[in-house]
């Protein structure tokens, strides 16, 4: 099988059919969005994450940041019920393991090892985007069945097309549960957030603190604030063109050294400039009036995502302030009760944010290699839930509030 497997029909026990579309514009962006955001499609608010929206989707295809040559082949799964859409899902052909943030480059060297061919794989995810989120999305009323026939229809077109693996990453941890019961594996890893206790300003995060956590930030804020410029928070139509031109070199310089090419393309912030401004909180850093840093965050109903940081000049602690007290920040001014910011970075745990799971879904044809990665999983699970509740007996809060 190539990158481009190409559409395929399946259809279970209960007569719904199965089709994986190479292309976005194959499928009507009303049916898309009635499963991947029902809430905003219905008018009841805005999406719980844009990621699974189709204009997001579109947008990263439309760029070409994924497809032809980039590694992420789009095989956007739909299942109907008669000519009704009543699930869809962000499926990809992988030709290799970069992009997704929860990494099996260790199953990739086994399985190569042992003769296989590990690449290409199936991957349910959002491309580059380490947020938690809804993966199989689903119409109202239709969420058991829908579900299961995406995670069949994944492992179906694996197993037709005598793939290594199907895998499906930052699911939310009831679809994992259905994911178990449905034979896939379960993986947990952690990121950090933070989650607002029940406070209202910045001061009154603070003031969950013990004391030294306490002037430590402070000290971080007014360290990054004299760097000598403004820093302005954008969002909607404040963005403007320039503000994505200087942003593209900030992108730039973060995606080569972490990444050695990035990984979007600047077509996309074109697109987000179009698309997505409503979505977007650009929080950028002016010094004679010139940009100098930048921070990416993308909204949703009650999370703030964090995605992307850069700079063309370094200033002390400008890092900390733009990617995560300037985030909470916003998340109290607009109500938003959690801000995720993004993969890895124990350094977050002193500013706030605690390890949280994160939750993954695998599955393997080959039997023998689905029971040692089983029993991989397992172990490696324990050991997460230890590391989160170390890292969290670390955190910067306040053990009594009796405390200083």
């Amino acid at each position: 099988m190539s990158q481009d497997p190409g559409p395929h029909t399946s259809v279970s026990e209960t007569s719904i059919s199965l089709t994986a579309h190479t292309a976005l514009h194959q499928i009507d962006p009303a049916d898309w969005d009635a499963c991947a955001c029902p809430e905003a499609a219905t008018g009841a608010g805005p999406a719980h994450d844009p990621f699974t929206t189709y204009r997001f989707l579109r947008a990263l295809e439309d760029s070409r940041s994924v497809g032809a040559g980039t590694g992420w082949q789009p095989q956007y799964l739909v299942a109907r019920d008669g000519e009704r859409v009543i699930a869809v899902a962000p499926m990809y052909a992988k030709g290799h393991s970069q992009g997704e943030y929860i990494f099996d480059h260790m199953f990739a060297d086994a399985y190569q090892r042992a003769g296989g061919r590990y690449y290409p794989k199936l991957q349910c995810a959002v491309p580059f985007t380490p947020a938690t989120g809804r993966r199989f999305l689903t119409l109202p009323g239709c969420e058991d069945l829908g579900t299961e026939a995406l995670l069949q229809g994944m492992a179906q077109i694996a197993e037709d097309n005598k793939l290594s693996s199907a895998h499906v990453t930052f699911c939310t941890e009831a679809e994992a549960a259905r994911g178990v019961a449905a034979g896939y594996l379960h993986r947990v890893t952690q990121q950090f957030h933070w989650e607002n206790p029940g406070i209202d300003s910045f001061d009154g995060f603070l003031g969950t603190l013990s004391s030294r956590k306490r002037k430590a930030i402070r000290k971080e804020r007014a360290t990054a604030n004299a760097f000598g410029g403004t820093i302005h928070a954008l969002t909607g139509d404040a963005i403007q063109p320039e503000h994505w031109d200087a942003f593209w070199q900030f992108y730039q310089d973060t995606g080569a050294r972490k990444w050695g090419t990035p990984y979007l393309t600047r077509a996309f912030f074109k697109l987000a400039q179009e698309r997505l401004r409503d979505d977007i909180l650009l929080v950028l850093a002016e010094r004679d009036g010139e940009w100098v840093a930048g921070a990416l965050n993308f909204i949703g109903r009650d999370t703030l995502f964090g995605r992307y940081w850069g700079c063309v000049e370094d200033h002390p602690c400008l890092h900390f302030e733009l990617c995560y007290y300037r985030a909470i920040d916003f998340a109290l001014e607009h109500g938003l009760s959690r801000v995720e910011a993004g993969a890895q970075g124990a350094h977050k745990l002193a500013r706030g944010y605690l390890p949280r799971p994160v939750h993954s879904l695998h599955w393997f044809p080959n039997p023998n290699f689905h029971a040692a990665v089983a029993q991989y999983l397992e172990e490696e699970r324990a050991a997460i839930d230890e590391e989160i509740e170390v890292l969290t007996s670390y955190g910067p809060f306040r053990k009594t509030m009796q405390e200083d």
